[in-house]
């Protein structure tokens, strides 16, 4: 019973972490988009196709406000702020950091060993993972996915023997862990030998 318990109560925070910050962007944006459609709605009434014209420009203002932002996080302030910002606020959400370097890796700005694909042996059996560190005497802390949940899981320290990189895509191995492991075929072909 004690178990049963344990597994619901985890099981139940695993999907919390997953959907709060999900379903807190989509109500941002939701909210973001009716209140910049108001806003520009007194001018688009004017506009032949009045309501359709209010939602493109609030999309439209939307998609400009994540462009001017990218280009200021791109200069020296703006870095800086951002380093303050994950330092003090956005590090301490759950699942952030995973979520980051997975935005990162997708993007191809994450070519270092931070979040690569791997299998990792788990009991008798391959999982897939994501290197999230090597340590200096070999050993590699991985974390392994729940399914089809890429952002639960637990964190394992292996040694190097029982961690096999993958040289396919990060959207390769979350394809497979999102669709509950179909394509791992591909994965399995595509182990790289560990070096030590």
């Amino acid at each position: 019973m004690k178990r049963a318990l344990e597994f619901l109560k985890v099981t139940v925070l695993g999907g919390l972490v997953v959907i709060l910050p999900m379903t807190a962007a989509v109500l941002l944006s939701v909210r973001m988009l009716a209140a910049l459609e108001r806003t520009v709605e007194p001018v688009a009434t004017h506009l032949p196709f009045g309501g359709p014209v209010a939602r493109i420009a609030a999309v439209l203002l939307i998609l400009l406000g994540c462009f001017v932002t990218g280009l200021v996080v791109r200069t020296q302030l703006g870095r800086r702020a951002n380093a303050w910002l994950e330092g003090t606020v956005l590090e301490r959400l759950p699942a952030y950091g995973l979520l980051r370097s997975l935005g990162k890796r997708i993007a191809g700005e994450g070519q270092d060993i931070e979040m690569a694909p791997a299998l990792a042996e788990i009991e008798e059996a391959l999982v897939p993972a994501f290197i999230v560190e090597r340590h200096a005497d070999g050993r590699f802390t991985v974390f392994v996915p729940a399914i089809p949940t890429p952002t639960v899981g637990a964190v394992y320290i292996l040694t190097p023997e029982r961690v096999h990189p993958l040289d396919v895509p990060l959207t390769t191995i979350l394809q497979s862990i999102t669709r509950w492991g179909a394509g791992s075929r591909e994965l399995v072909a595509k182990m790289l030998p560990v070096s030590s």
